[in-house]
Order: structure tokens, then sequence, then C-alpha cells
């Protein structure tokens, strides 16, 4: 009983911990940027008090929209490594590392282009369509090769070459846009929060809350799936079912954030790691949520420091996140290679 309570209070308080950052951090998001905007300032706008018409159009048109986004497809991406890790058994598994993401923004990258020569408005709509199709298809490549490639090891080896040879094609595909268009799609292809709309938070938010809310209710037979697919199956779990709702649900929210935001690096890998270290348990009905929270904080952390450390210029957002996120997919190989010896 004592170690139930014990628990149960490192859970709340690791829970507060994280809502805490990420208020803070949203609000710090608001605030800073090329042109700094007093707290006082932003608080009178929140509070519907009389503010200057710039301060209004930079927090409501540029950041605050920025910045829900940020955080939703930061807690998205954090929750599509989870379900991937889960379903292959290993901490190094991602959206990134495996392809996925790759793929997702070839196919982003061939319909903007194509409504690009056009004149066509790309909705978000078919942007996320392309990304979720993207997504699934190097899914599929990989789940193929993971039937043929005995060790982890080559099936990440795999993994990586896919993404490699669908940035190579987008590379080579985003030749071919106007000159004027070049720099967005490039920018967008680096990864970055910028531009993102109203419009596009309403998309994202309607594709990754149900998305990410299907997931937590896949928490209890995802426990049982930790524990082996015969354990799993003697609990009346439909294993094979399962595995399909996890595909499709990690390649649709890792899809949501590169159809905006493009590839974000290591942040589905490093998230659900830290999670664990942080709330000690492997119970998914904890760490779904708590790998949301995470990704939001993480994202919104790197975002922050990818607008002001070189304000007013601008760091790619993978940039920030492999710098902060390699460290940690290092140390999970090394605890590895520490438990084999």
């Amino acid at each position: 009983m004592k170690g139930n309570r014990r628990a149960e209070t490192w859970y709340f308080s690791a829970f507060a911990v994280l809502f805490v950052l990420l208020l803070f951090l949203m609000a710090w998001n608001i605030c800073a940027g090329s042109v700094s905007l007093p707290f006082r300032e932003t608080l009178r706008f929140f509070m519907g008090q009389e503010v200057s018409e710039t301060v209004r159009g930079i927090i409501w048109k540029i950041r605050l929209p920025r910045t829900l986004a940020a955080a939703v497809l930061g807690g998205a991406l954090a929750l599509s490594g989870y379900l991937l890790q889960t379903f292959f058994r290993n901490p190094i598994a991602g959206p990134f590392v495996l392809g996925i993401s790759s793929g997702a923004k070839l196919m982003v990258a061939v319909i903007m282009i194509f409504s690009l020569g056009n004149a066509w408005r790309l909705s978000s709509a078919a942007m996320i369509t392309a990304a979720f199709f993207g997504s699934l298809l190097s899914m599929g490549l990989v789940l193929i090769m993971s039937g043929r490639v005995e060790h982890i090891a080559g099936l990440i080896v795999s993994g990586s070459m896919i993404g490699y040879i669908c940035s190579a094609i987008t590379d080579i595909l985003v030749t071919f846009a106007d000159d004027a268009d070049i720099v967005n799609l490039h920018n967008w292809s680096r990864g970055s929060f910028s531009g993102i709309s109203w419009e596009n938070v309403a998309v994202i938010c309607l594709v990754a809350f149900p998305a990410s809310l299907a997931v937590f209710f896949l928490a209890k037979p995802i426990n049982a799936y930790q524990m082996g697919e015969a354990s799993a199956k003697s609990m009346g779990v439909d294993v094979k079912r399962l595995r399909i709702y996890m595909v499709l649900l990690s390649s649709l929210l890792s899809g949501c954030i590169v159809a905006f935001a493009g590839p974000v690096s290591f942040v589905g890998i490093a998230v659900p790691h830290l999670v664990r270290q942080t709330f000690r348990t492997s119970r998914p009905i904890i760490l779904i949520p708590a790998c949301f929270l995470g990704g939001s904080v993480f994202c919104l952390f790197c975002d922050l420091i990818a607008r002001v450390i070189l304000a007013p210029s601008e760091i790619s957002i993978s940039t920030v996140t492999a710098v902060f996120g390699a460290p940690v997919v290092i140390l999970i190989m090394l605890r590895r290679k520490r438990g084999r010896e």
C-alpha cells in the first residue's frame, strides 16, 4: 500500500511539473522572438484589455497559433514514437530514424510542388492525407524488411536508408519548383513551425487529439502486448488488430507534424525514453499522456531556442531537436550495450 501511494504521489508530482513547464514555455514562446513583448502587455491581451495593434497582430496572427501548433504536434510526434517503440519492442525505433517521416515528407512535397505549378490552393486536409499515405508507404517497407532482417540494428539501418532515399528524391523535386517557392519549400523540408495559421491549428487539433485519445484507449491492450504476444492473446487481445491500429495511428500522428512543420528529428525517440526514466514505470496508461505532455514541452523548448538564439534569423527546428535528442539516443545505445555485457 505504501509503495502504491508513493508511486501515485510521484506520478502526480511529475505530471504537475510537466503541466507547469508547458504553461511557462507557452507564455515564454509568445513573449520572446525577433520582437520581444513585455509580459504585462501579453497578459493584458489575454485579459481582453486594450493593447496596441502591433502587439495584437504579433500575438494573435503569428505567435499564438505557432505556439499551440508546436505544443500539439510535439505531443503527437512523441506519441508516434512511443507506439513505434512498443510495436518493435526497441527504444531506438522512431518515425525519423525508421524513415517514416521522410516518406511523409516526400508525398507532401510532391503535392505541394504539383499544386504550386498549377496555381492551386493546397488544403490542410490534402497535406495531411498525403503525409499519412507517405508514412504508411514507408511503414509498409519497414514492416516488410522487419520480416527479413534478423537484428533490430539492421532494421534501423534499413529504415535510415529509406529515409535518405526519400529525402534525396524530395530535394530533387524541390529544384523543379519556381524560384519564389523554393525558399518556403526548403525551409519546410528542414522542419519549421513558422507560417502556421489558425486554419492549420484547427485541422491539427481535429486530427491529433482524436488520434491521441484513440491511443489512450488502447492503453490496456498495449499493456498486455508488452508482456508478449502469447500473454496478450491469453488475455483476449486481438494482437493482429492491435498491431494494425498501432501502425495506422503512428503513421497518422507522424504524418500530421510533417504536413505542417516538415520532418522533426529525434523527438519520437528521446521523449518516450525521458518520460520512462522520469516516471519510473512502463504502464501505458501513465506513459501515453506523459509522452504527449513531454513532447509538447520538448518541442516548445526547442522552438523557442530556434527562434531566439540567432534572432531575427531562425534555425531549423530539427537542428535544435537533434542537439538535445541525439545525446539521449547515444545514451540509450550505450546502456543497451552495457546490459548485454
